[in-house]
């Protein structure tokens, strides 16, 4: 018997007319759906999730810095949420928002202690050795589909490639990826199977953890695990998965759109030809135009208050819309274009939960790479389809193509 969908909370006749986060129009142009909830409802809008789930989506620059900025007002403990009694246990979004013993849910001391050793794990990730490593894998890649003339940037390579990284960084095996990937995009495309995918991913972190406690060696989370925050084994394997998908998602999305950006825009046309000068400026742009995290879930309100005009109820879910607020007017030139180097953006959130200086380093090294590594191997790059046919991933949360479909002249392979 299926449950009924979860009601809109009473005396919000917002969202009555709330509108949905899901839906072939919003995977199309979700940045059109933004506009005219701007000009609907302004910087806070009432929106819904799957199922019927209604929630406030925050599209405003400075009003998404208050709500990041204010921890005591707008909490990141879900378990303050006051739609789970109405919320079905098979619900696709839960592994988004369940109330977990992770770095993402802790607020205040508890928080800092956690945070401390994940910003010092990664502070320990040695520049010279990323990028080397990076090259490498990158290169890797590039050979298993030079000598064909045609390639998916998407699962070939932008998936892999931050994964494969990672697994270097974590003392994983590189065998242990496939399955990670799998089991990371299930959870985060929220269907049906996307718990299931959420098990599989905490599974590895298990293994992981006791593997590391046994045999530790130079790589994060040996160096969470000596830390001084005294991390539990549970706490432990709960924030390296927070840390494989933050590293992973954001970083692999970052590459395939900024490429998409650099395939269907002239004037990146000259990168193509073995230039480096405009990647940087790519992958910037990518963050204010298709930010891979489009939506971020989120905060919880700790009391009643007003927040862009809208009236938000003690226990509302208040959606981060990372790329809403990128979108914003009051961020913009006249022309509705960010200035260019401009690094303002929010795709990294903001405040104390927002991504720590460290992670953004090593997010950066290994887009710049793969980007760079890439041009240089197949110079003559292009897209292989029209740019309209390209399809978007159908999740609320990020906003990453399915595929990248390219064709170049047949490359050196290493042999």
């Amino acid at each position: 018997m299926t449950e009924p969908a979860p009601t809109p909370p009473p005396g919000c006749p917002a969202h009555a007319h709330a509108a949905p986060l899901y839906g072939p129009r919003f995977q199309t142009d979700p940045a059109q759906v933004y506009r005219e909830l701007r000009a609907a409802h302004g910087p806070v809008a009432p929106v819904e999730l799957p199922g019927g789930v209604p929630g406030w989506l925050v599209i405003g620059y400075r009003e998404l810095q208050h709500v990041t900025g204010q921890p005591q007002l707008f909490g990141r403990d879900s378990a303050r949420w006051k739609a789970w009694p109405s919320i079905p246990d098979d619900w696709p979004t839960k592994p988004m928002m369940a109330p977990v013993p992770s770095i993402l849910y802790s607020e205040g001391a508890e928080h800092r202690r956690r945070s401390a050793a994940v910003g010092d794990a990664l502070a320990g990730v040695d520049q010279y050795e990323l990028r080397k490593h990076a090259e490498e894998i990158a290169d890797r890649l590039i050979d298993a589909f030079a000598g064909r003339g045609e390639a998916d940037l998407v699962a070939q390579y932008a998936h892999r490639m931050p994964l494969l990284v990672l697994c270097r960084l974590f003392g994983l095996g590189e065998e242990e990826a496939p399955e990670l990937i799998e089991g990371l995009l299930t959870m985060l495309d929220g269907g049906p199977d996307a718990q299931a995918g959420a098990l599989r991913l905490l599974a590895g972190m298990e293994r992981l953890v006791a593997e590391k406690r046994e045999w530790p060696g130079s790589d994060i989370p040996s160096r969470m695990l000596a830390h001084e925050a005294a991390l539990s084994e549970v706490e432990l394997m709960w924030d390296l998965r927070v840390l494989l998908i933050a590293g992973h998602q954001p970083t692999s999305y970052w590459i395939s759109n900024a490429l998409r950006l650099m395939l269907t825009d002239e004037r990146f046309a000259a990168s193509l030809s073995g230039g480096r000068r405009s990647v940087g400026q790519a992958l910037n742009e990518a963050l204010w135009e298709d930010t891979p995290t489009q939506i971020f879930a989120g905060r919880w309100a700790t009391r009643d208050t007003q927040l862009g005009g809208q009236r938000i109820a003690a226990g509302d879910l208040v959606l981060l819309g990372l790329a809403g607020a990128n979108a914003d007017p009051s961020v913009r030139l006249a022309d509705g274009a960010p200035a260019e180097g401009n690094r303002a953006h929010l795709s990294h959130s903001y405040g104390e939960h927002g991504c720590p200086s460290p992670a953004r380093e090593v997010a950066e090294m290994i887009a710049t790479t793969a980007i760079e590594v890439l041009l240089d191997r197949l110079p003559d790059l292009r897209l292989a389809v029209a740019e309209h046919a390209l399809v978007w991933r159908p999740s609320p949360w990020v906003r990453g193509l399915v595929a990248l479909p390219v064709s170049f002249t047949p490359g050196y392979v290493a042999g």
